[in-house]
């Protein structure tokens, strides 16, 4: 799978640029089908990413945004990605989206994800963008090396659906898209920061097993080729 570098000096560059790029896409879909799609990840990568997108002129009230992934804990949790999302993203202009989250306030995950699956069944297919992290194990979104329904996760041909997952680096129980809802946005981003994901990213691109790097199954067998974007 072909996929295009981008990468530049510092991280501020890297938040402007791709700030500019999601918004852009943003915007044409908006223009070509009156609304736009947007999943992003958690963690503390895309905090400078996130405040700079939220003050660009999108027009904000026809996105919906939800996450690539969750854990099975409150919205008002320090470790949701539903805070990080509320508090980095939804504010100033971007202050008008909607936002669908993963997680529901319900007896179990497997329950939150059913919930999470029919909502999102009602977004426009596919994503129009998507921005994934990667962490220094080589998952993505939750698909966790060991994880329980990992080779679910990553089958390209099953539903679009979100998931429970459990792996021992996951901690809490995780909600997460499926590879198949995931696969043929529109606009397919991988965001990474520093040294050390450079070092993990290109171990990824030097091998073929998924099991123990899922970020693979992004890097090649993806049905939009990824835009990797990457400062020191």
């Amino acid at each position: 799978m072909a996929h295009k570098m981008h990468a530049f000096e510092d991280r501020a560059a890297l938040a402007a640029a791709l700030a500019d790029r999601v918004s852009a896409e943003l915007h044409a879909a908006i223009a070509s089908r009156g609304s736009a799609s947007l999943a992003v990840s958690g963690g503390s990568t895309p905090k400078q990413f996130f405040e700079v997108l939220s003050t660009r002129p999108t027009a904000w009230d026809r996105v919906v945004v939800t996450l690539v992934d969750e854990r099975f804990v409150g919205p008002d949790n320090a470790r949701s990605n539903h805070l990080l999302v509320k508090t980095h993203l939804l504010q100033n202009a971007a202050a008008k989206a909607g936002f669908v989250p993963l997680y529901h306030p319900v007896e179990s995950a497997e329950e939150a994800a059913a919930l999470a699956t029919a909502e999102i069944a009602t977004f426009g297919k596919p994503f129009d963008v998507t921005i994934l992290g990667m962490g220094n194990d080589g998952h993505t979104a939750s698909f966790f090396p060991g994880g329980n329904h990992l080779t679910e996760a990553l089958d390209r041909s099953a539903p679009r659906r979100v998931m429970t997952m459990e792996a021992e680096g996951a901690g809490e129980t995780r909600l997460t898209l499926s590879f198949s809802a995931l696969c043929d946005s529109r606009l397919l981003v991988l965001h990474i920061e520093g040294a050390e994901k450079k070092a993990v990213l290109d171990k990824a691109l030097s091998g073929t097993d998924e099991a123990e790097m899922p970020v693979r199954a992004v890097l090649e067998r993806s049905k939009t080729a990824p835009d990797i974007y990457w400062a020191p």
